[in-house]
């Protein structure tokens, strides 16, 4: 991986060559781990165009047309191909990026606090129409108050009309944390032209002001979040009608990770979660989460059945389903990244997964270590795909990009010198890109 001084550097494999290598995981077999190439990006892209001749810069219009005619008198099936694979990657269209945010309510379960219906606010991201755009900014507080990089989103454009459907993508966060420290990769797949809707998952995020105990401990409520959101999604005015219901997947982060596998249909045991702490192998996601320490203590006073409360209802109504399959058969692929939980689940507790899983996470990941999470999950998933970082990719480096001032204050700030935050991003959204775009495409 390129570091911020060094500029683009070349990765090289095992085996000689460079690219990435995936491998599908059906045996219980060490996963091989994964080298990857940094991602051109856009400016990158624009730059080198700029410079470059004009017969270069026309490829796209001229020369695809010219080398497709060629190809096509000589019969020559195989250059054929090529061209048109290379020319339909040219003419990728970037469209400007919306953003709204919806209230959303579920009217079935209570929020945690047993007063209200349980809220599911979410950002989405979508491809907007390019006129009379009005550009907002998303983290463009005070420079010395602000600790996230800014990013510049059309608010509440129209939908871009370029075409009449458009794939879905449901995102959850991490524990603590909030939808929009998954912009990265929504800002990304909408600018190809996704919709795109990351949840804030009441009680485990940091976009409410008080954090609630049995929202950082009753994971499975999360799965139940995204299914909510899409039945509202698709009723919505708006972006109920725009959205093709044979492309709809799910991408989360850390317990995010977790919960779109749960939503594929991995069933969680709490038992063999407590098992595996209480071995030698236990990891980082055995211990109370930084994000609020104090959550097992309070959460184990609510479980407690004397003298209920109304916030002691809500945890027992949820207890009860602990053990349910959350298996949203409307979501056909899902993406994992630098998931959590990966010990909680038994072979058989994996084994109805059915859909095209990809898992991502970084070599030096101390929060959700690999060997007891991704690659655990990669091994009882039939046909899962797993990537691994190399190098010094942490757990974080997958959280929104830092300013200078959130560098000097926020560990999770802070990434090795050899680390480029922004090109990881990159990299792993154009990955996502190609897991959805490539199977849907195929499908």
């Amino acid at each position: 991986m390129p570091s911020p001084r060094s500029g683009r550097q070349r990765v090289r494999t095992p085996s000689g060559s460079d690219g990435i290598k995936n491998r599908s995981l059906n045996e219980e077999s060490a996963p091989i781990r994964s080298l990857s190439l940094p991602v051109l990006t856009l400016g990158e892209r624009r730059r080198r165009r700029a410079v470059a001749p004009l017969s270069d810069q026309a490829f796209p219009f001229f020369e695809c047309s010219i080398a497709i005619y060629y190809a096509t008198n000589m019969m020559h099936r195989s250059l054929l191909l090529i061209l048109l694979l290379a020319c339909q990657a040219s003419a990728e269209t970037i469209f400007k990026v919306g953003m709204i945010t919806r209230d959303f309510i579920d009217e079935h379960r209570r929020n945690w606090q047993g007063t209200a219906p349980r809220p599911l606010r979410t950002a989405i991201w979508y491809p907007a129409n390019p006129t009379n755009i009005k550009e907002e900014t998303i983290f463009g507080g005070p420079p010395d108050r602000e600790v996230f990089a800014p990013v510049t989103v059309a608010g509440g454009a129209s939908v871009s009309n370029t075409k009449r459907q458009l794939p879905l993508v449901l995102l959850s966060h991490g524990t603590g944390g909030s939808a929009v420290q998954m912009m990265w990769l929504g800002f990304y797949l909408a600018s190809r032209g996704y919709i795109v809707a990351a949840i804030n998952h009441h009680g485990n995020t940091a976009s409410e002001k008080q954090p609630a105990a049995p929202g950082f401990l009753l994971y499975w409520e999360r799965a139940r979040d995204l299914s909510v959101l899409l039945d509202k999604l698709l009723a919505d005015p708006l972006f109920g009608p725009r959205i093709d219901r044979g492309r709809i997947g799910a991408a989360g982060f850390s317990l995010g990770g977790y919960t779109v596998i749960s939503i594929a249909g991995g069933q969680f045991s709490q038992a063999q979660f407590d098992s595996f702490c209480r071995s030698p192998q236990r990891d980082f996601t055995c211990e109370p989460q930084p994000e609020f320490p104090d959550a097992p203590k309070l959460f184990a006073e609510l479980k407690k059945t004397d003298a209920p409360t109304p916030e002691s209802i809500v945890v027992q109504e949820s207890l009860r389903h602990a053990g349910d399959s959350y298996r949203d058969r409307r979501i056909s692929r899902v993406l994992a990244v630098a998931p959590a939980l990966g010990s909680g689940f038994t072979k058989a507790g994996l084994g109805k997964i059915n859909i095209p899983v990809f898992i991502v996470v970084g070599q030096a990941d101390r929060v959700t270590p690999p060997a007891t999470n991704a690659e655990n999950y990669a091994r009882l998933i039939s046909g899962a795909k797993l990537t691994i970082l190399p190098g010094e990719i942490g757990h974080y480096t997958f959280l929104a990009e830092c300013n200078e001032h959130g560098r000097s204050i926020l560990d999770l700030c802070r990434d090795p010198a050899s680390i480029n935050r922004a090109q990881v991003h990159q990299q792993v959204a154009q990955l996502a890109f190609d897991f959805f775009d490539q199977g849907w495409r195929r499908k």
